[in-house]
């Protein structure tokens, strides 16, 4: 592949990354929507007048202000959020159809406008105005995006929205629809799925399904059949690592929904990319014969899943079409895998190793692969320098990755077991790296990921893996934690005398209860203190639930002041009786200036 092409594949990916960042924190609300739909709609299986009442409200404005929140907050936190929910409301009430295209553009334009607005305002708030000024600018924005998008921005989306129906529409009715599996299954391998299935086949699904209660586009991307054969086949007839390692993926593929656990098996013989072409076709064409639909988008693509957004009437369709493509994935990937040369076991190692490389982070079929090859090449780390990383009492660890699910999910559930087995009072748990808590202790991540992770939380112990299901740092990091010596002594002094330096602080932030009225005048009367000494330092004020991973130093009242530490306990800390007129203010610039920090 080359760099150009590399170049355009990462944008799109990051483009569909972004666009399911929108979606998927809200699916469950999409869930609700489909149950709701398959139970109570006079076609459904519990037909009830009053209850399917809530189907229409629901899709009309309930889905596309959480998208508009969401894609908001992503842009510009809470504040983002408020305002781009507010300007989603100009393309709901401007068009009949559900707005979800609309909201994934007016979601982050309206976190966009006032984040421009924010920056340019910044330091130049007269004390004591912030909140009103903080209030009228969202809401005097937000009232303009509205009729911006109710006059301007709505029309266009819904005439894109008409066309794309359209032409989804006329490749319907041609009889092309299989043919879309050309484009798709080859797309899941590059893992573009997310820019596919949440970009353009979930909002035009939800349209169709709200007007006829089912959508055949929902099928096109999650159905399993295409990656169930391929593993089949290598159960069958394969060898060495692939074929003892493809039982265990094809049960996470198909009941778990992970489908880029067979990702590798194809990058290992490319030609079988044929096998789940065909499959995928076959899966289509069966599904369009039995006239077959979901009531709402299958998330992850598991058979449970599949089953559960399944309306009545529509069970036999949408089994028939699964195991078509399996069948036919299976026979085409047989012969090939029959026909051609067998090559060494390590190239599925190294088929993993390009799946990882293409997605640009560990993939949960590289980990699979990697704990089935590989769990005897790493035993012999060293514990000292994890050691040396645990600088205090552990109470909370995090997993972390891009989308917060399947792989880090996979890692803490081990740690986790080996955590609850050792009878430690620790909590493990997963997130996407971008909502990492503040309170956290220890952050895992894949070492592709760990320089974000540290960026976001870089006052945290950051532990780097290659394999989330087999790493031996699991161990290493258990044994620290159940010999009490490493860590009630040197480890534990080392942090007493090492409180967080901040000769490079790059952020302060003032925190109040409603992170408004008080901490809003402080962090005016500082920033200008800041500004007029010269120094590139941000300087702002939250709410003390919203504070920011990433800041360096949190001002807050006194009778707060515990309660901010619990919230970003990594932080250097400092306590005011005054927001008004506190003598640290001059402090903390001293300090700064000459970056000799006094705790």
């Amino acid at each position: 592949m080359s760099q150009s092409s590399s170049a355009v594949k990462v944008k799109i990916q990051r483009f569909g990354s972004y666009l399911s960042g929108m979606i998927m924190p809200n699916i469950g609300g999409f869930i609700a929507w489909g149950i709701i739909t398959a139970l109570f709609i006079p076609t459904g299986w519990f037909p009830n007048e009053d209850f399917a009442k809530l189907a229409s409200p629901m899709i009309k404005y309930l889905l596309p202000l959480l998208i508009g929140f969401t894609g908001g907050r992503m842009i510009h936190d809470l504040r983002g959020g408020v305002v781009g929910a507010t300007a989603t409301m100009g393309v709901i009430v401007g068009a009949d159809n559900p707005m979800l295209l609309g909201a994934m553009v007016m979601g982050p334009l309206g976190g966009w406008v006032i984040k421009k607005f924010d920056k340019a305002i910044e330091g130049k708030v007269k004390s004591g105005f912030e909140m009103l000024v903080n209030n009228f600018s969202s809401g005097i924005i937000g009232g303009i995006l509205i009729l911006l998008a109710y006059k301007g921005i709505g029309p266009v989306i819904l005439m894109l929205n008409t066309a794309l129906a359209g032409g989804v529409q006329a490749i319907v009715d041609a009889n092309l629809l299989p043919l879309v599996s050309l484009f798709i299954e080859p797309a899941k391998i590059l893992f573009l799925n997310n820019a596919i299935m949440h970009g353009v086949l979930s909002p035009l699904g939800i349209e169709q399904a709200a007007e006829n209660g089912k959508s055949i586009l929902f099928l096109l991307e999650s159905n399993p059949g295409p990656g169930l054969g391929i593993l089949l086949a290598y159960i069958l007839f394969g060898k060495g690592m692939a074929k003892q390692s493809a039982s265990g993926a094809s049960i996470i593929h198909f009941f778990g929904g992970v489908h880029e656990i067979y990702f590798p098996y194809i990058l290992m013989k490319p030609f079988l990319l044929v096998a789940v072409i065909a499959g995928g076709a076959t899966g289509v064409f069966t599904f369009l014969m039995f006239d077959a639909g979901l009531v709402a988008a299958p998330s992850p693509g598991s058979i449970f899943a599949l089953l559960a957004m399944t309306p009545r009437g529509n069970y036999l369709g949408v089994l028939a079409g699964v195991f078509a493509a399996t069948a036919v994935s299976f026979i085409i990937s047989s012969i090939i895998l029959k026909t051609s040369k067998q090559t060494e076991e390590e190239s599925l190692a190294k088929a993993a190793e390009k799946t990882a490389s293409l997605k640009g982070k560990e993939s949960k079929a590289s980990a699979f692969i990697k704990a089935e090859t590989n769990q005897e090449q790493t035993e012999q780390k060293a514990e000292k320098d994890l050691k040396n990383q645990i600088k205090k009492e552990i109470k909370k660890i995090i997993f972390a990755c891009d989308a917060g699910m399947g792989s880090s999910a996979m890692g803490a559930s081990i740690l986790r077991k080996k955590v609850q087995k050792a009878e430690l009072d620790i909590s493990v748990s997963n997130t996407a790296i971008n909502n990492l808590p503040a309170d956290a202790d220890v952050v895992i991540t894949h070492k592709d990921l760990t320089d974000r992770a540290k960026a976001k939380l870089p006052h945290v112990t950051h532990i780097s893996v290659e394999n989330f299901l087999s790493s031996p740092k699991y161990d290493e990091l258990l044994h620290v934690l159940q010999n009490k010596e490493d860590r009630t002594t040197a480890a534990i002094e080392e942090i007493k005398v090492t409180e967080p330096a901040f000769e490079n602080a790059s952020k302060i932030i003032f925190a109040c209860d409603a992170g408004m009225g008080s901490s809003a005048m402080g962090a005016s009367i500082l920033r200008k203190k800041v500004q007029k000494a010269g120094l590139t330092i941000s300087v702002s004020n939250t709410a003390i639930n919203s504070l920011p991973a990433d800041a360096d130093i949190v001002i807050t009242h006194k009778d707060l002041t515990d309660r901010a530490k619990a919230k970003l306990p990594h932080a250097h800390h400092i306590s005011v009786e005054n927001f008004l007129n506190s003598p640290k203010y001059d402090e903390l610039i001293e300090d700064l200036e000459s970056k000799l920090v006094t705790v």
